[in-house]
This record gives C-alpha cells, structure tokens and sequence, in this order.
C-alpha cells in the first residue's frame, strides 16, 4: 500500500470515528427522526460524505497513475546508458533553453532550501 493510499484510509477512519449518530432523546416527545431539519442536515452530510468518497478515490487513481508512468519513466532511464543519458538531456536544452533555465532555477531551489533547513 503506498503511503497516499495509507493517508486516505487513515482520513476515511478519522471521518468515520467523527461521526456520531443521530438518536432521538428517550423523553423528547418529538424524536429527531421527526425533524425535518435534522433530516436536510442528514441528507446533506451522507451528500458531503460522498462527494469526499469519490474525490478521494479520483485522487488515488490519479496518484496510482502518476506513479505507474513515474515508475515507467524510471525503468526506462535504468535501462539508458549514462552516456546516452547526457546526450538526451543535451539535445533537450538545445530544444527548449527556457524550460531547461526554468528547471535548474527550480532545483536549485530546492537544493538550496534543503541545505538551508538542515542548519
């Protein structure tokens, strides 16, 4: 189970422990069944529950896709020869030299909050 996966199910069971039954008092004369604004609200939070079922699993599915290419894309640079790397990544910046600034600008970044968090 991958760790987003791992978060959904933990989100799913927090979601589930939250919720608490809506139960008419034993005295009340007129139970919460009856109300017709507990009833709005019922029918509202099972609309909402719903509504974050589905996009958590569109999310999953769409992080289980990610991963699939990400991991294709990452058996295919194994099976390149470093070489052969270099020279794809030359004829990439030769191509597109904006996208290729932009990309080291954002790694470096990166890298470089990195190394500043560690201090």
């Amino acid at each position: 189970m991958s760790e987003f996966e791992a978060e959904v199910k933990k989100a799913e069971k927090e979601l589930e422990q939250s919720l608490v039954p809506v139960t008419p008092i034993e005295d009340d004369p007129k139970p919460f069944a009856d109300d017709e604004y507990l009833g709005d609200l019922k029918m509202q939070a099972q609309e909402y529950g719903q509504r974050l079922q589905d996009a958590a699993n569109k999310a999953r599915d769409f992080a289980n896709e990610k991963f699939a290419q990400a991991g294709d894309k990452f058996k295919e640079f194994s099976n390149k020869d470093p070489q052969e790397l270099v020279e794809d990544a030359k004829e990439f910046a030769r191509q597109k030299p904006g996208q290729t600034i932009l990309i080291s600008a954002a790694v470096g970044l990166i890298i470089g909050f990195l190394l500043k968090g560690r201090r």
